[in-house]
């Protein structure tokens, strides 16, 4: 198993994308330690996967993050960041007001600089882990198509992010990573997409499909690995071809 012995923090943990994430960790071997702010769908998590922990943190309050890491026994060999940001799309950039636009990037930028940097303190000292966050390809899209709002900017500021960590921590042994996913629909089975709903999508990626949460939960875990040991200031582009690096 990739992750044998390994033990991982999972902030968000309790969401569609975080879940996937920690299922993925568990079933590579990881002791998964799951936090966020919904203690009902945390444990949901938790009986899937026999989590190491449930904790409730609110990953944008650093004193709490900090608290959260530092109740951990032992080393902690990756955290993950899988929180949601408050965002509004579907609005030209020209009628979006200033507070809709800031947010999501103030969001992004705080809860993520939190616990990177919480992370980095304990991996600096056990000289080593990786950090890990969540992008997605509206970090590199245009508006030309969809009306993202602050939304891009923000996963821009993640990726930024990733790359400024790596540079710092690098020589204590600490990889940094960003995943950078399309859509992915199975993140929101309650939205009952019609039958040619997401062609729009289809029709932009190189492989004609979304990526699955299983496939960016799998390629957490490869990256999160001791064979991924090369690997960091990277963002790992999953987006079907709908970005071409």
């Amino acid at each position: 198993m990739l992750l044998e012995n390994k033990t991982a923090i999972v902030y968000g943990g309790g969401g569609a994308m975080g879940g996937a994430i920690a299922r993925a960790f568990a079933a590579e071997g990881a002791g998964v330690h799951l936090a966020g702010r919904t203690l009902d769908k945390l444990e949901k998590v938790a009986a899937e996967i026999d989590a190491a922990s449930v904790s409730v943190v609110d990953a944008y309050d650093a004193d709490a993050v900090n608290e959260h890491v530092a109740s951990i026994e032992g080393r902690i060999d990756i955290v993950f960041n899988a929180v949601s940001v408050r965002e509004k799309q579907d609005v030209p950039l020209v009628d979006l007001s200033v507070d809709d636009f800031v947010r999501p990037v103030e969001d992004a930028a705080r809860t993520n600089f939190i616990t990177a940097t919480a992370a980095a303190r304990r991996m600096i000292a056990q000289r080593g882990g990786v950090i890990m966050m969540l992008s997605s390809s509206a970090a590199r899209e245009s508006g030309a198509d969809f009306e993202m709002g602050g939304f891009s900017l923000a996963c821009a500021s993640i990726e930024c992010l990733t790359r400024a960590m790596a540079g710092e921590v690098g020589q204590y042994g600490v990889r940094v990573v960003a995943l950078r996913p399309n859509f992915t629909p199975d993140t929101h089975p309650e939205w009952n997409i019609p039958e040619g709903g997401l062609d729009h999508l289809l029709k932009g990626t190189a492989l004609r499909r979304l990526p699955r949460m299983a496939e960016v939960g799998a390629t957490a875990a490869f990256a999160a690995s001791d064979h991924a040991g090369p690997m960091t200031g990277a963002v790992l582009n999953l987006s079907c071809g709908a970005i071409v690096d």
